[in-house]
């Protein structure tokens, strides 16, 4: 064996996690551009929270563009299936309000906020919840934490993927045929 754990799993595309970890928290974008900054000019301002609402969310769908033109699917197995929209929820009230409401008069304000989005955007990505997107949500889009069936193998019921789907239940068994948008990430074929 080669110097690493057994446990480990190094999740590939990281590219495309950071993309769909910064398209997860546009929407606090639009509302720091709403809301406008007595710092910096409003042209500066408003143009730099556009594009980063514009850009990671054009990222993320040409990413399941390209998953879809390089047919790059995955048949997922259900062993056990979570449903999280309690997620949103979370999402909303632990990050997007306590930023909006943070008053960024001074430049030592600024830069604790942006401190602060660093450490969500490192959370986000540490913990794989790059897939917590509004407008999967705004789509009627549900997600759901998939966990592989156990066969025996120690390792098989291990890893776990979010599916994005509309589906309003999975069971136990089912197997369903998914893009690949990350390693843990797939959006189903029909969604």
């Amino acid at each position: 064996m080669t110097g690493g754990s057994a446990n480990t799993h190094s999740e590939g595309l990281k590219a495309a996690r950071l993309m769909m970890v910064f398209s997860s928290i546009s929407p606090l974008f639009i509302l720091w551009a709403i809301r406008g900054n007595s710092l910096i000019p409003d042209c500066y301002f408003v143009g730099g929270c556009a594009l980063m609402v514009i850009a990671p969310n054009a990222f993320l769908w040409m990413r399941i563009r390209i998953a879809r033109k390089q047919n790059d699917k995955r048949t997922l197995t259900v062993g056990i299936a979570d449903d999280h929209r309690d997620h949103i929820l979370v999402y909303l009230f632990a990050m997007l309000l306590p930023f909006y409401s943070e008053d960024i008069s001074t430049w030592r304000d600024l830069g604790a906020t942006l401190a602060a989005l660093a450490f969500i955007v490192f959370l986000f990505w540490h913990l794989n919840l790059h897939y917590m997107n509004l407008v999967f949500a705004l789509r009627g889009l549900r997600i759901f934490t998939v966990y592989p069936p156990s066969d025996g193998n120690p390792l098989t019921a291990k890893t776990r993927q979010a599916l994005i789907t509309r589906r309003v239940s999975l069971a136990t068994g089912e197997q369903l045929v998914a893009y690949r948008l990350s390693d843990t990430v797939y959006l189903e074929v029909n969604a």
